[in-house]
């Protein structure tokens, strides 16, 4: 029988002090959970999510057969991350476009939908917003918090912010801090939505229209980064969409990987929001806890108190396992415990959300350890 999801919400009246200075007031977190909270309430895991996913991370919604969540195979019953043992949460983060307050929602300053006056938020602010969460659901402290991407820089971020509040942490095709390359994919990608006509300074709610024509060239970028050159080679490589013969044109789509690629963009673009993109891409630009130390990373995560499961891929050029072996070099500076697994995987970035045995068996492996601590 599959795990039934159920979204829930959270509303928040006391404003959330911001990284930039500002504040939000009355927003909302919408979050899902999955399994029991034992009597020491001492089982329980966040789960951190990336650019696109949301807060529904495992299970599927009744009635729904292909809803399954982002990560349902790494989270359920028996799973790597068993809810049979542990308390799950997944947290919709701000500014996103699924649930909690976004950029589509209300400012209540005018009336109208903040759009391109949406606050900018940071993996900090994100994780302060994570943490009153777990307040108000009367949970003092983490077994583990976890994330892939983007997501495992809020994890990252955790063990620096609240390091009394969890024991482990787990870092999975993640970096410190993104790249000049990262940067750069980010900024072409946002270029590519604010020059749509139709984006209307951040403010084409009020027009009735989407940037769907910017929203889908980003996609296209961001989704060329997600996976490798190997399995892009292998999906596609030369094949024609249509037969064998050369349309010669330069409208028509003549390759399959150009058909996957408009396909992928034109799903995305059906479903996610414009400001949200620039809002999360923007705090991936951001992320740096070094920043602050020199740029030195060891002194940085000097005061993380966590172990620490850190996974990298080999083919993930987006974050590669150069950036992962950087955390691990800075956390053994500093004498913390820390299990680092670079696996070869052909996937590319995508690799932290598709079925591998020997990455599951890691992960698995790992939590019924930390099954056993709880226990203890």
């Amino acid at each position: 029988m599959p795990l039934i999801a159920q979204p829930q919400f959270m509303d928040f009246a006391e404003p959330l002090p911001l990284r930039s200075g500002g504040r939000l007031g009355n927003y909302t977190l919408a979050y899902e959970t999955y399994g029991q909270l034992n009597a020491s309430r001492s089982n329980a895991v966040l789960v951190c999510h990336a650019l696109n996913a949301s807060h529904h991370v495992a299970g599927v919604y009744a009635g729904q057969p292909r809803s399954e969540g982002w990560w349902d195979n790494m989270i359920g019953p028996g799973k790597p991350v068993d809810t049979d043992r542990f308390f799950v949460i997944g947290v919709n983060n701000l500014g996103s476009c699924f649930g909690s307050t976004g950029p589509m929602h209300t400012n209540p300053a005018t009336g109208k939908a903040w759009g391109a006056d949406f606050p900018v938020l940071t993996v900090e602010d994100w994780v302060d917003a994570q943490a009153r969460l777990l307040d108000a659901l009367g949970i003092e402290h983490l077994a583990a918090v976890m994330g892939g991407s983007l997501g495992g820089m809020q994890a990252l971020s955790w063990t620096l912010q609240y390091p009394e509040r969890m024991r482990h942490a787990v870092v999975i095709a993640s970096a410190p801090n993104l790249t000049a390359e990262n940067i750069a994919f980010n900024e072409v990608a946002r270029r590519a939505i604010v020059t749509d006509p139709d984006f209307h300074g951040g403010h084409f709610y009020e027009h009735g229209v989407v940037p769907a024509r910017g929203l889908r060239i980003a996609r296209m970028i961001g989704h060329i980064t997600y996976l490798s050159d190997d399995v892009m080679n292998q999906k596609f490589g030369r094949q024609l969409r249509e037969g064998l013969d050369l349309r010669y044109s330069t409208q028509d789509i003549e390759f399959q990987i150009e058909s996957y690629l408009r396909h992928q963009a034109d799903k995305f673009s059906s479903y996610f929001d414009a400001n949200t993109y620039l809002l999360i891409t923007r705090a991936l630009d951001y992320f740096d806890p070094a920043r602050a130390h020199g740029g030195n990373l060891s002194q940085a995560l000097a005061g993380a108190r966590a172990k620490f499961l850190i996974i990298s891929f080999t083919t993930d050029w987006r974050f590669s396992p150069a950036r992962s072996a950087e955390i691990v070099k800075a956390l053994l500076d500093n004498h913390r415990d820390v299990t680092y697994a670079k696996i070869n995987a052909p996937h590319g970035h995508d690799a932290f959300l598709l079925d591998d045995p020997r990455y599951h068996h890691l992960v698995a492996a790992y939590f019924a350890r930390i099954a056993e601590e709880v226990a203890a």
